[in-house]
């Protein structure tokens, strides 16, 4: 039993020499004993280890000893197995201490390295932890990248609509300004073509010009006293001194408007507001158009068309009435921010034009041909009545100017005007005919209708009803246009439109059927009519404020306004000194015949 105890105690010893050989004693027999190695390897059974261990040494001293002195001693049989007994179980003791020792030091070396095993554990643990805050703050980067691109992505998409909107517009500007092109294209070759037939007849026609130039200034001489009696019969005459006076000698805060003529300035002559018409000093067909002017609008009266006052036979000067509204042109552009012209008003101007252009076109014996027809021509009085202008280069149609069929007058003459309204028969063949006016009045009409500019402005409305798309072309400035009317006054000014003038309409028969229902419609005052239907409404400064009636001897008093000659005496007659039309007090009670406007009152009753 001894030798196993020794031979244990050296395994264990060996095991428990490599852990901690500075802790292990030695016995007097060679055997090896470790104490505890740690205050955690004392548990309830070191005492009896102590015992045991105390037996073994108390045993070993005995072996050391004498033998026979024991026996000697008289020890007996029972105190031997007694301690023999003793000594097996302390070495059984000894053996089972080292084997709880050794396994104690393993499970210590377990601990040991489960809590390395644990620190280990818990620094992969923070590691993965703090790994997972990175992975979670680059996925809210990522996050927030892919937000901004989808917000970019979305703004992209909005952009990229808003161009496809855009190329959309483009396109069908880009259509319109293609057969806006290709028509002026037609134009220019019809130009050329006219032009290259008027080249080798450049040199007469100079020679004729230079000698209508001197033909003119012999006429000034020579009718100048004839002129100014047959003026005076029918207008007022007026010196060139009272035009000076009236202009305060042209000044240049009293010009209203400027053309090939000359200038126009607004004025006070005789107490009445007019314009004046200057010919310009360097003009080569001033005195022609006076002439003109003259030999038309004293024999014409009609509500639609501009009343000539007077004239100054000195300075070749004409004397119109003013109208404050200015020019059609000026109103569709709304020049120096005037309020934009509504749809009805706009379908009564048209109705107004008709109604002068059939007056000038049925004019017997010979029909009148405007040939300038255009906005800048057109003016507006105070109601915003049109009043049709400038008549320097009208032509009056004789029957023997008629064509071969005796069914259409013409003048063959040099093309003149403003290019985009002008007939392109007239621009290939120099005839100028009635229905050159009705093209020009499809040109307005249009523009009437859209408020955009004329060249081109057929194939933009062609255009724009082939592809249903009129609505979006009409002015907007004009208000909610009525599309039905809208549709048929586009249809019917494209028909005036027409380039061979065979296939324009009729002006009394088509156009004037078409537009008088429609202003009839609108709620407009009828301040116009035609000559040969019967009688219509007079123009309102016909009318004397007074008697309410048309004047029969139109005077003017100190007030500057019209009257009635026996309404106006009575007035003051019966003791007023103020005017009845504005309650001040007159400056004198003299009275002066108003010559020009009981001709056109005249003219205008037997005409009616």
């Amino acid at each position: 039993m001894g030798t196993e105890l020794t031979e244990l105690s050296s395994e264990e010893s060996d095991e428990l020499s490599r852990r901690s050989p500075s802790r292990l004693s030695t016995c007097s027999d060679g055997t090896a004993v470790e104490p505890p190695s740690t205050p955690n390897l004392i548990t309830e059974g070191c005492e009896n280890v102590l015992d045991m261990t105390l037996t073994h040494l108390f045993k070993v001293d005995l072996h050391h000893s004498s033998p026979s002195s024991a026996l000697d001693g008289g020890m007996n049989d029972t105190l031997c197995d007694t301690l023999e007994q003793a000594t097996a179980e302390a070495e059984n003791a000894t053996r089972n201490a080292y084997q709880e020792t050794f396994r104690r030091g393993k499970s210590e070396r377990d601990a040991l390295e489960a809590i390395h095993m644990a620190q280990a554990s818990e620094s992969l643990y923070i590691e993965e932890l703090d790994m997972r805050k990175l992975a979670e703050e680059e996925l809210k980067k990522e996050k927030e990248e892919l937000d901004n691109m989808k917000s970019q992505r979305d703004k992209v998409k909005e952009e990229l609509l808003l161009a496809l909107d855009q190329k959309s517009s483009l396109e069908s500007q880009l259509a319109s300004s293609e057969l806006a092109i290709k028509e002026l294209e037609q134009k220019i070759i019809s130009a050329v073509n006219l032009l290259q037939s008027y080249k080798n007849d450049r040199d007469e026609l100079q020679m004729q010009h230079d000698n209508a130039l001197r033909e003119a200034e012999e006429l000034r001489k020579r009718q100048g006293e004839a002129l100014s009696t047959h003026v005076s019969q029918l207008f007022f005459e007026f010196s060139f001194s009272e035009i000076e006076e009236a202009t305060s000698n042209f000044n240049p805060s009293l010009k209203i408007g400027e053309g090939g003529y000359g200038s126009i300035f607004k004025g006070i002559l005789r107490q009445t507001e007019v314009a004046i018409k200057m010919l310009h000093p360097n003009s080569m067909q001033g005195p022609l158009e006076f002439q003109q002017e003259v030999d038309v609008l004293s024999k014409l009266r009609h509500p639609n068309l501009i009343t000539l006052i007077g004239a100054c036979p000195e300075s070749w000067a004409l004397v119109y009435e003013y109208l404050p509204n200015g020019s059609l042109e000026d109103r569709l552009v709304c020049k120096d921010n005037t309020p934009p012209l509504s749809w009805q008003t706009r379908i009564r101007i048209a109705a107004e034009l008709c109604s002068a252009l059939i007056f000038l076109h049925s004019c017997k014996p010979h029909s009148i041909v405007h040939g300038d027809l255009k906005p800048s021509n057109i003016l507006l009085d105070a109601n915003l009545i049109c009043k049709l202008s400038d008549f320097g280069i009208c032509r009056i149609l004789s029957l023997h100017e008629s064509s071969s069929n005796n069914t259409t007058q013409f003048w063959r003459t040099d093309p003149k005007g403003t290019f985009a309204y002008m007939d392109p028969e007239l621009l290939a063949s120099g005839e100028l005919t009635p229905k050159s006016d009705v093209y020009s009045f499809g040109i307005i009409l249009l523009r009437l209708l859209t408020g955009r500019q004329a060249l081109g402005i057929t194939k933009e409305v062609n255009y724009a009803l082939d592809s249903g798309k009129l609505k979006s072309l009409l002015d907007p400035l004009a208000g909610d246009w009525p599309f039905v009317k809208a549709e048929q006054l586009t249809r019917l000014a494209l028909r005036c439109c027409e380039m061979n003038r065979k296939s324009r309409p009729d002006l009394y028969s088509d156009v004037w059927r078409t537009l008088e229902p429609m202003r009839t419609s609108t709620g407009g005052t009828n301040s116009f009519g035609i000559c040969f239907e019967g009688l219509y409404q007079p123009p309102a400064y016909f009318v004397c404020p007074i008697f309410q009636e048309v004047m029969r001897d139109p005077h003017v008093a100190a007030d500057g306004f019209t009257y009635e000659a026996e309404a106006i005496r009575g007035w003051l007659d019966s003791g007023h000194d103020t005017s009845p039309m504005t309650n001040s007090k007159l400056a004198n009670h003299n009275l002066v015949p108003n010559r020009a406007l009981r001709s056109a009152i005249q003219d205008w009753l037997q005409t009616c």
